[in-house]
């Protein structure tokens, strides 16, 4: 009877509840950082619904070598609370912006101890359903060369000598129509000079008119 009852309000008055859609979270892949620098882990989401007054975010570090997550942050109610008993006391701040969907935090003074893999959770209530997304931190003692890095300086230098033949292809394309014109020009001028000077030669002696005796 209260079932019916119950259902029978939700008919008359309308009420239906909320259902909650897929939310998306995005972090990282993989960043590098120096010993003793600051590094910025950044977290947000998508949602089809507003930014609730209720967003939550969460960080949990898994060490390498190590299968067990610890965690290290967690936002609720517009509190922040940080671990004052982990491996990040006193190093992790709160970065982000809530109501902008930003969840981001800063470790500071990197050591060796800190490679691992980040792990960032978010909840838009009614939209609480969604996969982590992981960061892997790698920290070192100078910043590796990566391979991107290396590709883009080889194919800038491949670009710069395709661009460099081709300048002095043209440049000698040049240099010679240049000196073809120049060897034209001083032909055509000897022959005008010469022109005359054969007309001259060629022009038969005057006529002398002897009297008849």
């Amino acid at each position: 009877m209260l079932t019916f009852l119950a259902l029978a309000s939700v008919l008359l008055l309308g009420i239906v509840p909320e259902r909650s859609q897929a939310i998306v979270i995005y972090t990282g892949w993989e960043r590098h950082g120096l010993v003793g620098s600051d590094i910025r882990l950044s977290c947000s989401f998508f949602s089809w619904r507003w930014t609730s007054e209720d967003v939550t975010f969460s960080w949990t570090y898994r060490p390498d070598g190590s299968r067990d997550s610890i965690s290290i942050f967690h936002y609720t109610g517009g509190v922040p609370y940080v671990d004052n008993k982990g491996p990040f006391r006193d190093r992790l701040e709160f970065v982000g912006n809530p109501g902008r969907r930003d969840g981001s935090i800063l470790i500071k003074n990197l050591d060796f101890s800190d490679n691992g893999t980040f792990t960032c959770d978010a909840k838009n209530p009614p939209d609480i359903v969604g996969r982590p997304s992981s960061v892997r931190v790698l920290v070192f003692e100078t910043v590796p060369i990566q391979a991107g890095v290396i590709t883009g300086a080889i194919i800038g230098v491949v670009l710069g000598l395709l661009v460099l033949i081709v300048v002095i292809y043209y440049l000698m394309r040049f240099l010679v129509a240049r000196r073809v014109f120049s060897l034209s020009v001083s032909k055509h001028g000897k022959k005008k000079k010469e022109g005359p000077q054969q007309r001259q030669l060629w022009t038969p002696p005057p006529l002398t008119c002897y009297p008849l005796p």
